[in-house]
């Protein structure tokens, strides 16, 4: 078993090689278990693999992004169990819900109290699709992307809500899409391709654009560095979920996954960052 070896390691060492800190990599473990028990309660054939090496081999497939036939081999098994062994563990992990995001409605929940929400887009590549190839291409990126906005608690650096949409559509368009509605006190903070969000939510903050025969003035030149020092929180929130190469590399699974993918990645994310 790989996990026995892993077992033995630091925390430091198990968070840098699993991308989890070990607290969730038991939780993980636990509701494997019991959606295990649930799914054989009759009984079945013994498995191969134990489920702490399953979730392994899961974090490694999208940690490391390496295909099913290498990690089959690496794990001893068929690389079509190792395919059916990934799938089943995503999909538990996403039933359980306890990786479920807030959702873009928590911002109007009585109880929530969300001072500021930081808005911002992040972009995926993936292979160049046979159809509606233009729907897909990125301008800014100069290659086909799936793009996902998230939203996220400038209080907590938790990530809120996810919203996806094909690469060519704007940031601020997939904004209005997404129908984010937030209380009239919070405030959204984005960066400056949002232009126009002010007409939307009038409690908005964006940088100031400075042109050439208008530049900034002292003091905005400080209101913008002040955004960026907030906004920093959903670039470190991109970054965790980039750090599982199969969101920042080209994607070469079906796209009707990305999104399970994408969120229980995120919701992986906030749990650790309070475990």
């Amino acid at each position: 078993m790989k996990y026995e070896k892993l077992a033995e390691y630091s925390n430091t060492k198990f968070w840098r090689i699993t991308g989890v800190k070990r607290v969730t990599f038991d939780k993980m473990v636990e509701i494997l278990q019991k959606g295990y028990a649930e799914k054989h309660r009759r009984r079945g054939r013994t498995p191969k693999l134990s489920i702490e090496d399953l979730l392994l081999a899961t974090l490694e497939y999208l940690r490391e992004y390496r295909t099913y036939a290498h990690i089959a081999a690496s794990y001893g098994i068929a690389e079509s169990n190792i395919y059916r062994g990934i799938k089943w563990v995503e999909d538990t992990l996403i039933r359980d819900g306890t990786f479920s995001l807030p959702g873009r409605k928590a911002p109007l929940k009585s109880d929530a109290e969300y001072e500021v929400i930081l808005v911002d887009a992040t972009e995926s590549p993936i292979e160049r699709p046979k159809k509606k190839q233009k729907r897909y291409y990125s301008g800014k990126k100069k290659r086909h992307t799936l793009k996902t906005q998230l939203l996220v608690s400038l209080q907590t650096g938790e990530i809120l809500a996810l919203a996806f949409s094909n690469g060519k559509k704007h940031d601020f368009q997939l904004f209005k899409d997404s129908h984010v509605h937030v209380k009239a006190e919070t405030v959204l903070e984005a960066d400056t391709g949002y232009q126009g969000i002010a007409q939307i939510h009038a409690n908005s903050l964006l940088p100031k654009k400075r042109s050439k025969n208008h530049p900034l003035s002292k003091q905005e030149r400080k209101d913008n560095r002040k955004i960026s020092r907030e906004r920093i929180l959903v670039e470190h929130a991109i970054r965790f979920v980039k750090r599982f190469r199969i969101l920042s590399e080209r994607y070469r699974n079906h796209r009707h996954r990305f999104t399970l993918r994408f969120s229980l990645i995120a919701g992986i994310g906030n749990f650790d960052r309070f475990a």
